[in-house]
């Protein structure tokens, strides 16, 4: 159906109903031809349905289904790709679904590809490093017409094959020391540096950063902009100040519980995102700690979930969303035309004030 996302859980990568993989063993050979004849249309009905085309009679789009259903048809993409054809399919490797960082860049990309007439196959590697690179192998063997690769942890041991291979994709919020990858990322280094800046506004010296996974070039550039920012306002780094994270809850939790235990606590946290930020607010409240009266929290990202925590979070937004729609446009792009020059869009962040940071006299 038009735009179904396929999720990868497994080494295999399309998910069927029991019922499905049972019809499916008895009728191997089921051909769109045969599902025309079922349905009694013609076999281009057929295929135009199966594609999600919008221009066929919904009564003749149910019966189409219903057939296909019950003939237990499953379309060959592998032999339409050795056809020559385009499959009209997109793989999305992402670390998880457990996060609304990325689910609003799934969002976003799954409109633009509905809107452009693509579907989406979706893989997860729970940031496992090896399951990454075999996904991509078998992503570039013929599954899809071109990749969308979501904070990956390495990059460099696959993205020599997908280049040799001239296959198709985007990186999405990670960097290429190589210059040959279509990138959309956020201003993440300004971001960073325009969050710390604003508590040193607010009257904040004392200002620690709990960063993200540092094998990812986000959570690199919001640590240098940090440092700048400190550095720009002659405030000294301390580096016990400075604690490394993974871009989750649990450890801006644990991280939280070290800080405020400092004999000299910091007057303010820099979350490298709102999750960890999520983590930090959890673990300061549990201390018997007020926000922000006895701490300042910011987080980066702007997720659905920083204005339904107590207080309100502030945080830097990126525009998540849009992020995913400017990959896929990156990506088709690309499709369309092999042999144009790689490029790297990068969106704008922005300060969201709102509930969780306060001023301070110098002297706190």
């Amino acid at each position: 159906m038009k735009n179904q996302i396929l999720q990868s859980f497994t080494e295999s990568s399309w998910v069927m109903s029991r019922e499905n993989k049972q019809s499916t063993k008895k009728n191997h050979n089921i051909t769109i031809v045969d599902v025309a004849r079922d349905s009694g249309v013609s076999y281009s009905t057929v295929s135009r349905v199966l594609n999600g085309y919008e221009y066929v009679k919904e009564s003749t789009r149910e019966r189409v289904l219903a057939s296909a259903e019950k003939l237990g048809y499953v379309a060959n993409l592998q032999a339409r790709s050795l056809a020559g054809g385009k499959m009209h399919v997109v793989g999305l490797l992402v670390p998880g679904l457990d996060n609304g960082y990325i689910a609003e860049i799934v969002r976003g990309a799954d409109d633009e590809l509905f809107r452009s007439d693509y579907n989406m196959m979706l893989y997860t590697t729970h940031r496992y490093q090896g399951k990454e690179s075999e996904y991509v192998k078998s992503i570039y063997s013929g599954l899809t017409d071109g990749l969308l690769l979501l904070v990956p942890l390495t990059t460099t041991s696959y993205l020599d094959a997908l280049q040799a291979q001239n296959f198709p994709y985007v990186l999405i919020d990670q960097a290429d020391s190589t210059n040959r990858s279509n990138i959309v990322d956020s201003t993440n280094w300004q971001g960073a540096y325009d969050a710390t800046n604003y508590l040193i506004g607010l009257g904040h010296r004392k200002i620690a950063h709990i960063t993200g996974l540092m094998g990812l070039s986000s959570a690199t550039e919001r640590l240098e902009g940090y440092k700048a920012a400190l550095t720009d306002h002659n405030i000294s780094v301390d580096e016990n100040y400075i604690l490394h994270g993974d871009f989750y809850q649990h450890l801006g939790y644990t991280h939280a519980q070290t800080l405020v235990n400092m004999s000299e606590r910091p007057t303010a946290i820099f979350a490298a995102n709102d999750l960890t930020a999520i983590g930090v607010m959890e673990a300061v409240r549990e201390f018997g700690l007020s926000i922000p009266e006895d701490l300042s929290i910011i987080g980066f990202d702007d997720i659905p979930q920083s204005v339904i925590t107590y207080p309100k979070l502030t945080t830097m937004h990126q525009s998540l969303e849009q992020m995913g729609r400017v990959a896929v446009q990156l990506l088709l792009e690309q499709i369309e035309n092999p042999e144009r020059p790689a490029r790297r869009i990068t969106l704008a962040t922005r300060l969201v004030e709102r509930e969780s940071c306060r001023e301070i006299s110098v002297s706190e």
